[in-house]
């Protein structure tokens, strides 16, 4: 079966779920029917409640994601892109960014336009040695327009994000670490590996205090310090509510592994 016919693997190992945009003939280019598969797969992912946390990555060796179809932007005017593709990949990686379950991002190779404003939503982003990450899109008469312009600001610094959309250059993968943009470089070889081990990790912990974590960094990296502290108090006091918050605290002193069920 052709990588278009089947965009989108969904798998799962045992409390981990993997996404795989598998279009390697075009890079894993973004286009409607595959983002469409995306979310499709996410939200199932979302609703199995075996799986605690999701892996993402692209099929093949060069990209994660090299962007989107240049000449089916080409043939768009503004109203008809904005009602379809961009109402679409924006929907579609606010899914991302709001998911209740912790995301983690193998990028295996390019992450250029789409790809590095994909990379942008999720929670936790290891990047392969030779991969390279970038907004191009000021070299064709465009800028990012699936949500970069904005959360770039949010997460580098302004005149760094400045120069990645003025100039559409690339960087390398440790410069996208030393910039926030990633949490560390991995060899390649060993990349969907450790992906993997982080989320298993993460996965052993408390679901249903990882949602309200998440919740709480999100909601509240867009209130003021004084309203962001009220929520965060808030938000403990429903986890000291829960089953897995006092599972976790009796097995700390019965020196046992807790085991949380997400109640």
């Amino acid at each position: 079966m052709s990588d278009d016919n089947n965009p989108i693997l969904c798998e799962r190992h045992d409390a981990v779920g993997v996404l795989t945009i598998n279009r390697p003939k075009t890079l894993n280019a973004l286009d409607t029917p595959t983002l469409l598969a995306l979310e499709t797969a996410l939200t199932a992912l979302e609703r199995d409640d075996a799986i605690r946390a999701i892996v993402i990555t692209g099929a093949g060796d060069k990209a994660f994601v090299a962007g989107g179809d240049i000449a089916d932007l080409n043939s768009r005017q503004g109203l008809a892109h904005y009602q379809e593709f961009a109402e679409v990949i924006h929907r579609v990686f606010r899914r991302f960014e709001t998911c209740d379950k912790p995301t983690v991002g193998a990028i295996n190779g390019w992450a250029l336009g789409g790809g590095t404003e994909l990379l942008l939503t999720l929670d936790i982003r290891l990047v392969a040695e030779e991969a390279k990450l970038g907004l191009p899109e000021i070299n064709l008469g465009l800028f990012p327009g699936a949500g970069g312009s904005q959360r770039l600001i949010r997460q580098v610094p302004l005149c760094r994000a400045k120069e990645l959309m003025f100039t559409g250059g690339q960087i390398s993968a440790a410069e996208a670490v030393d910039l926030g943009l990633c949490n560390r470089t991995v060899p390649r070889g060993r990349l969907m590996q450790e992906a993997m081990a982080v989320a298993s990790q993460i996965a052993q912990k408390s679901p249903l205090t990882l949602k309200l974590l998440k919740r709480a960094l999100r909601d509240g990296a867009e209130m003021p310090l004084g309203a962001a502290l009220a929520h965060e108090q808030a938000i403990i006091g429903l986890v000291l509510d829960s089953q897995d918050a006092h599972e976790g605290c009796s097995a700390f002193l019965d020196k046992r592994k807790a085991q949380f069920t997400g109640r």
